[in-house]
């Protein structure tokens, strides 16, 4: 937003044009005459002269390069070179601060709907990819190391119900975002009686931004704010997603990878390497919209209100979200799952030993903490000799139940075998959220459901916006048409 020339401030740099500020800046000014002339502000045919000054402004637009510039005093003089001096009528009971507290509402309701799109699209392709492993028993980690079986269905309704939460943030951040500022001058609104609601109509707001102090110099500031901190969750959500697939790589044989081609790299030198590129990219291009989002708050903090540090015409760029979100998608869509491999590692482990401890109290009324040792001291034992918990020795298991709890285990190996699989852990589970199919199935029901209901929410938002923009459309061509 800033640049130094000599030491002094380019002025044109601070109000260069971010997302559509100067499309934005073009339907402010024509909602304004349109008010102006019907509160009585400006007189009719001082009102008919800007408008048609506004429309010739915007045809020039459509064949000469675009204006880059969203900054009112850069607006007036080509208005005044069309018509004179009564074009900065249109600038009555109106200051830059309330311009541009409109124009980044404005930018950031337009980011609002692309990003909550974008939500949407990509928890439609993780749905997608879940209902395929409603049963694919994969392990999972805490502290990095194999903690318990789950399905993978499981773990990817997981992201996607992270990734609903941030969409239900952004529309609840939707309806404070979307309150007109107009209308509160420069901080204390002016002695014009500006018809705000009117205004606001015109425009498509909800409503307004009331106290004229709060509307350009805290609510501006704080918008923003919610919509970087709900993109910066998102961010740190998908880049802990990359890391938990990445981490596989480490393995001779992963069990889940990314389909060759785009979505992987060939070393340079080494002919087996089938480097995760797209994973890597994932993980640094959410890190990179991570450090993007805090700007946001860094150039707000320590600020006395009113200073033009935190004035972005679109303070949120919403591009980096959206590229972080499409490569998610084509990651997700490029995943292949080696389901034999990954119950072998379940396998590998003794992750099932949990249930262990939970069956013999449910079974026989052992202590759960008993049934836990005797499952830890059953996990050393097969470990120092290199078994796995299916190997072990039946006579070994009835051994080292007896020398911790210091009776007999009342389990056959029938029992044993059965309850220590992980189908029986997997499948067995009753609580709510958990991995059994009838459960991860009746989630993601609900959760194709939020999606229905997202994309009903963008269309109506979207309706409702283009018949503000119709109504303006009307009202403005009548004024123009009256000159």
């Amino acid at each position: 937003m800033q640049a130094a020339h000599g030491g002094n401030l380019d002025i044109n740099e601070v109000f260069r044009s971010g997302g559509r500020a100067v499309e934005f800046l073009d339907q402010i000014n024509q909602a304004t005459i349109v008010m102006l002339a019907s509160a009585g502000i400006v007189p009719q045919p001082y009102a008919g002269q800007i408008a048609q000054g506004i429309a010739l402004l915007i045809a020039q637009a459509a064949t000469e390069a675009p204006r880059r510039s969203a900054d009112y005093l850069d607006y007036e003089p080509r208005l005044t070179a069309l018509i004179g001096a009564d074009a900065s009528r249109l600038h009555s009971g109106r200051s830059r601060q309330d311009l541009a507290s409109a124009i980044a509402r404005m930018n950031l309701r337009d980011g609002l709907f692309q990003e909550v799109s974008a939500l949407v699209d990509v928890r439609e392709r993780i749905i997608d990819l879940t209902e395929q492993h409603i049963e694919t028993i994969i392990p999972a980690y805490t502290h990095g190391v194999q903690a318990q079986p789950t399905t993978l269905a499981h773990y990817l309704h997981a992201l996607a119900a992270a990734l609903g939460r941030q969409t239900e943030r952004l529309q609840q951040v939707y309806a404070r975002i979307n309150r007109n500022p107009l209308g509160s001058a420069a901080l204390a609104t002016s002695s014009f009686p500006i018809d705000r609601h009117y205004i606001t109509q015109l425009l498509g707001f909800d409503g307004l931004q009331e106290n004229a102090y709060d509307a350009n110099h805290l609510a501006s500031v704080d918008s923003a704010l919610e919509v970087a901190g709900v993109l910066a969750i998102a961010a740190v959500q998908i880049g802990q997603f990359a890391q938990d697939l990445h981490a596989q790589y480490a393995e001779p044989v992963p069990w889940i990878l990314l389909t060759s081609g785009a979505l992987t790299g060939v070393s340079s030198i080494m002919p087996q390497k089938r480097n995760p590129a797209a994973l890597e990219q994932l993980r640094a291009q959410s890190s990179i919209m991570l450090g993007e989002l805090q700007t946001v708050f860094l150039i707000s903090h320590n600020n006395r209100t009113g200073m033009f540090d935190y004035r972005m015409y679109d303070p949120v760029p919403c591009g980096r979200a959206l590229q972080v979100f499409k490569l998610l998608g084509q990651v997700i869509t490029g995943l292949v799952v080696n389901k034999e491999r990954a119950r072998a590692e379940v396998d590998a482990d003794y992750s099932t030993t949990t249930e262990i401890a939970d069956a013999l109290a449910q079974r026989a009324d052992v202590p759960f903490r008993t049934g836990h040792h005797f499952a830890s001291q059953l996990t050393d034992y097969g470990r120092s000799h290199q078994l796995r918990l299916q190997d072990i020795p039946f006579s070994e298991v009835i051994r080292i139940y007896q020398a911790e709890a210091g009776q007999d285990l009342p389990l056959t190996e029938v029992e044993f075998r059965h309850i220590s699989s992980a189908e029986y852990m997997v499948y067995g589970r009753r609580g709510i959220g958990g991995p059994q199919p009838q459960e991860v199935q009746r989630m993601l029901a609900a959760e194709r459901e939020a999606v229905t209901g997202e994309r009903a929410w963008l269309v109506a938002r979207k309706a409702q916006l283009d018949q503000a923009a119709a109504q303006l459309a009307i009202a403005f061509k009548a004024l123009v048409v009256s000159a």
